[in-house]
């Protein structure tokens, strides 16, 4: 009798069974309690309002505690090298995969860092040219800006045989720093005409230098020195009184009967002015150092940062600057060009990192751009470089916002290397507030409602089916799309800009329109920061908002950086009749024993420190005595933990009423910071938010124009409705407005565009059209237009 086939399939082994990461219990931040289980080797989106815990839920606790977990593998000396990460606060946190960050933290501002030294890119060049290079000039580091070239003799002790034996060394290195510049391509000169007056003489007040005054030390100094004549014109000085004016090496001397230090004026001013952070200066301070300093390209490199040497070795006539110098579609294209076999794993491998450039969008960059001046989204994209075309696989992949400053032309691309990342195996994680990157996602987190205490729980968690169907705000703003102005504003003058060749503009002539909103866009690199920013400097009547990070320690907080703090103080001091320093935790009035920090941390060394609350304050941050004093029956630290909404109230009437702190207040609940607490840490700010305190910082600033770089970063899609109605405001407050933006919504709700391209680098740098976005979409003869139309549904 036949038996028949079993036609059970057979039972999956267990290490299959691993296909979820499962987070329960997480509290980072503003977290509550939230347990979710995510797919692996799937791509999931977060979602959610600016603010509702989305980079505390994937970076903060998921990547973070992957990446404390390996670094736990290495030995304790390696640990001490590594940053020390403490567990984040979650019960548990299951099938974790090695996780690779790539976020929008701006790269490093170092002068010599560029874009070629941040992707390994510089170094291989270096190594071909070492190789290759005619004439031959020496190792690789004989091509590297960051090594000068140096040498020495001389006698070495060394123990040989039980004996002591001297002997002579010597050695040199060939670095090909240029000794002018130090490798940094600009040097910094002092505009003399802006540190004195060389028709008169010291004695008729020739210096001009803040704090320099007639009758005061610093000026008596120079005028008492009697190295030259006081009563003498400056410009009638000999070669000699010149150098002693202003050159002089430190030298002790009696002025007045007093033993005072004299050296010369341009020394003293580096010293005393040139030597402190920018920020940190006075503003009449600020204001001459950037009068008198000037940065001009180094004469010795032309600003290439490399020794004559390094620039006489050449292949094929290109010299390793001149290759650093092209734009890297085209660098790449030479470098295919070079047939090589005695290089050739060099050059398959420079081959790849420049086509990664390429592919990711960035082909319009050259290797000699410095990292700082990058924008966030830029920056990201470079981080991207080095993880496509890896070998990798189940790994996981943190992105944050990857289509920040990019074009909806731009985008579709960047949604296919984030799909071949998870087809190669890969599980990523995005947090993205665009419809268009939500669309493609495998799995959907939406979290909210709100933000900030609102926030912090998981409202949907699904398809994008779903979650359009959902009654979350992500998913009732999910279809919104802005539509095109019945009419538009009528410009009450313009702006010229003629000549613009900024980076790669192409001798740009175009007219700004004032009184209006204007919208500069284009593909990213086609040149619309060098437009604006390049020819609208900040200063005299115009608010310039830029993508720079906002700098503060976890002693910052919105109080302190928006200027909040001080009306506060001084109502407090008013009210008691005591000083204002005692209600500043960073002052008099800080908690003695955590110093006004709140928390105490004890250092563990290469382990991750502890920080417990201080026992003494309770956290609160100042002395028990300071809260003694009550200001409308509350105390300085319960003012510091109310939202935006409720100290505006409370600052607004009654007996705590402080008009100047209510101003402030009002411009935060404009940007839609309302949910705040003006004592949260800066730390802990999302980078949507801290656009927006910068933003609302400047509202205030006496300024015709204002000049905003992508305000709708990190916003949400029900945040960007917000910031449209804050725009309208601002310009029927008679206030003219230009913003250079991506986002279809802010383009549609313009009053005029300027579209520049047609293409990034020196495809770009043209004006490809001016006029109304109405007149954009029926047009559709650019990128932007056949985008706009689309997303209008025109």
């Amino acid at each position: 009798m036949a038996t028949r086939k079993s036609t059970q399939p057979p039972a999956p082994h267990a290490a299959d069974s691993h296909d979820l990461i499962r987070v329960h219990g997480a509290r980072v931040n503003n977290l509550k309690d939230v347990s979710i289980e995510i797919p692996k080797r799937r791509l999931t989106v977060f979602t959610g309002v600016s603010g509702s815990g989305k980079s505390s839920l994937v970076f903060d606790t998921i990547a973070a505690e992957s990446q404390r977990l390996i670094n736990e593998t290495y030995s304790a000396f390696v640990q001490g090298f590594m940053p020390t990460l403490a567990r984040p606060e979650v019960d548990v946190l299951d099938g974790l995969t090695t996780a690779i960050i790539v976020d929008q933290q701006r790269m490093g501002g170092d002068p010599r860092s560029t874009v070629g030294t941040a992707t390994d890119a510089n170094a291989m060049l270096r190594i071909l040219f070492s190789r290759l290079g005619k004439p031959h000039i020496g190792s690789p580091k004989a091509f590297s800006f960051n090594v000068a070239s140096i040498s020495g003799a001389g006698a070495v002790t060394v123990e040989r045989g039980g004996q002591t034996v001297k002997e002579r060394r010597s050695f040199s290195i060939t670095g090909g720093m240029c000794p002018r510049c130090e490798g940094r391509g600009a040097v910094t000169d002092l505009d003399l005409t802006q540190l004195y007056d060389d028709s008169k003489s010291l004695n008729e007040g020739a210096l001009t230098v803040p704090g320099y005054k007639p009758g005061g030390w610093s000026y008596r100094l120079y005028s008492e020195s009697g190295l030259y004549d006081a009563d003498k014109p400056i410009r009638k000085y000999t070669k000699r009184e010149l150098h002693d004016f202003l050159h002089r090496e430190p030298v002790r001397m009696k002025i007045a009967g007093i033993n005072m230090t004299y050296e010369g004026l341009i020394p003293r001013i580096q010293k005393s002015m040139l030597a402190k952070d920018r920020e940190s200066m006075q503003p009449h301070i600020r204001e001459f150092v950037d009068r008198a300093v000037t940065f001009t390209t180094c004469p010795d490199c032309d600003g290439t940062r490399l020794t004559e040497a390094a620039r006489s070795s050449k292949i094929k006539k290109v010299s390793i600057a001149d290759a650093c110098a092209m734009q890297i579609s085209d660098l790449a294209a030479w470098v295919d060009s070079l047939d090589e076999p005695s290089v050739a794993p060099l050059l398959a491998t420079l081959h790849h990192t420049l086509a990664s450039f390429v592919e990711i969008g960035l082909g319009y960059l050259s290797l000699d751009r410095p990292a700082g001046t990058l924008s966030g989204g830029e920056a990201q994209r470079v981080k991207m470089i080095r993880h496509l075309g890896s070998s990798l696989t189940d790994t996981t992949y943190v992105f944050d916002e990857p289509t920040t400053g990019l074009h909806p032309h731009d985008i579709q691309r960047m949604n296919g290397l984030l799909l071949r990342l998870r087809d190669k195996g890969n599980t990523v994680l995005v947090v993205e507030h665009k419809p268009e990157t939500i669309a493609i996602a495998d799995h959907v987190v939406d979290l909210g409602p709100g933000a900030g205490t609102a926030g912090g729980s998981v409202c949907f968690e699904g398809s994008v089916e779903g979650l359009r169907k959902g009654g979350t705000i992500t998913g009732r703003h999910f279809d919104d799309r802005a539509a095109l102005k019945e009419t538009v504003r009528r410009p009450t003058g313009t702006l010229p800009i003629r000549g613009a060749t900024t980076h790669n503009l192409r001798d740009v002539d175009v007219d700004i329109p004032l009184g209006v909103l204007t919208v500069i866009t284009g593909v990213a690199g086609s040149g619309k920061s060098s437009l604006i920013h390049g020819s609208i400097p900040a200063g005299e009547g115009v608010v310039s908002i830029d993508q720079g990070a906002i700098r503060g320690s976890r002693r910052s907080n919105p109080a302190t950086y928006t200027g909040l703090l001080d009306p506060i103080r001084k109502a407090f001091a008013k009210a008691h009749g005591v000083k204002p320093a005692l209600f500043s935790a960073n002052s008099e009035g800080a908690c003695p024993t955590c110093n006004g920090a709140g928390v105490v941390y004890t250092d563990l060394a290469m382990m991750a420190g502890v920080a417990t609350t201080c026992e003494d304050c309770e956290g609160k941050r100042f002395q028990a005595s300071v809260l003694d004093y009550h200001l409308g029956g509350r105390d300085i630290s319960e003012v510091l933990a109310m939202p935006v909404t409720e100290a505006l109230e409370f600052f607004g009437s009654g007996e705590a009423a402080t008009p100047a702190a209510h101003r402030i207040l009002d411009r935060l609940a404009d940007v839609g910071l309302g949910y705040v607490s003006l004592g949260q840490p800066l730390t802990t700010l999302s980078g949507g938010e801290r656009q927006r305190l910068k933003l609302a910082t400047h509202m205030s600033d006496k300024g015709g124009v204002y000049v905003l770089d992508e305000p709708t970063t990190g916003l949400h899609l029900a945040d960007v409705e917000q910031l449209l109605g804050l725009l309208d405001r601002l310009v029927d407050s008679g206030k003219s407005v230009i913003v250079i933006e991506h986002h279809q919504a802010v383009m549609a709700h313009a009053d005029w565009i300027v579209d520049l391209g047609p293409g990034a680098g020196h495809d770009g740098g043209r004006i490809v059209f001016e006029g109304t976005p109405a007149d954009l979409v029926a047009d559709r003869s650019t990128l932007t237009g056949e985008h706009l139309a689309a997303y209008v549904g025109a």
